[in-house]
């Protein structure tokens, strides 16, 4: 999925460096690791209104209780269900 300059596929220990030093130069106050990038996308189609179970799939969880924890934080998530 990523490519080096080189044309060669990155290494996980490669990504895992790249995405650690994006966390610094961002001024993160934390550490940041890929398995974050993954949440971020769960967060980020929850928040645009995708279907849970569409997210689900996409993200690779068997359990549905994996995914709805990104639906959570969506306040808003039902504010239209019902119009009178």
């Amino acid at each position: 999925m990523f490519i080096s300059g080189r044309k060669a596929p990155l290494t996980v220990d490669a990504i895992r460096k790249i995405v650690i030093q994006a966390g610094r130069e961002t001024g993160i106050a934390f550490q940041v690791h890929p398995h974050m990038l993954r949440h971020a996308t769960g967060y980020k189609l929850a928040n645009d209104g995708q279907d849970t179970r569409a997210i689900q799939r996409y993200l690779g969880h068997r359990n549905i209780q994996n995914t709805t924890r990104y639906t959570e934080l969506v306040p808003d998530r039902f504010k239209d269900f019902w119009r009178d």
